[in-house]
């Protein structure tokens, strides 16, 4: 069994902005193509273009339409990998020390010259952020891109996770947790940013920003018995143009 570092140098993380999420998913292509042309073993796809298609993902996006307790409903975009806990049960759980922890930055990775591809760490993970690689037969997860972030050789404003560097939203952040003033931690701060399953105790690093309460059309208002002026000129072509969409 691997044991955790008690205290690691820096808590190397993501913040996840759901409010501005669109759920285009190019977070999971770039992480897909620079896992599968750089850090470890290629990530497999199977029958990818066939009735059956089967692959190895370290980032997925899901949605939800959820319906608040007053206001109207929307639909959340959620990406979901690693989350690098501070008390990470798939390192501990892990039988020939493959997972690890680091000590430098806290990033929880996988030696796959020692996984035998038990799946132990997957099991144990209760996010479902590890995936078993069918091909390589090896656990694979998000590394924060390990070889970007401190790779001197690209310009200074790639050294960031591919996702991050990627998304057009601008709804993915990457940095130190552990310093109070980091963007990551400013942000967290301010927008309460919030932890994934804490009753799990893992103390997950990464954190998600809040959706925002969508705002009602005018259409919606009056149709709930609003009573509000109708927009004239501009603003009035402008809501006409964005209901019809």
């Amino acid at each position: 069994m691997t044991s955790l570092p008690e205290k690691t140098g820096k808590k190397l993380g993501l913040v996840i902005d759901l409010d501005t999420c669109v759920g285009c998913h190019a977070c999971v292509v770039n992480c897909k193509e620079w896992n599968t042309s750089n850090y470890g073993a290629p990530l497999s796809d199977m029958d990818a273009y066939g009735s059956n298609p089967v692959g190895t993902f370290l980032n997925r996006v899901h949605s939800y339409e959820v319906t608040p307790d007053t206001g109207l409903a929307q639909t959340v975009h959620f990406p979901k990998s690693c989350l690098h806990c501070e008390d990470a049960p798939c390192v501990t759980v892990c039988p020939t020390g493959a997972s690890y922890k680091r000590v430098e930055d806290g990033i929880v990775l996988v030696n796959e010259d020692d996984c035998m591809g038990c799946g132990l760490c997957a099991w144990a993970c209760p996010y479902g952020a590890r995936e078993l690689d069918q091909l390589a037969g090896v656990m694979k997860k998000c590394t924060l891109c390990v070889d970007r972030i401190y790779n001197d050789n690209i310009p200074e404003e790639d050294r960031v996770p591919a996702c991050v560097r990627t998304c057009p939203a601008g709804a993915r952040h990457f940095g130190d947790f552990a310093d109070p003033d980091s963007p990551v931690s400013r942000l967290t701060a301010e927008r309460g940013g919030m932890e994934l399953m804490p009753e799990q105790g893992t103390k997950p690093v990464n954190r998600y920003l809040p959706p925002r309460q969508k705002d009602a059309s005018l259409s919606e208002i009056k149709a709930l018995g609003g009573d509000i002026e109708e927009p004239k000129g501009l603003l009035a072509w402008l809501d006409k143009a964005l209901e019809a969409i």
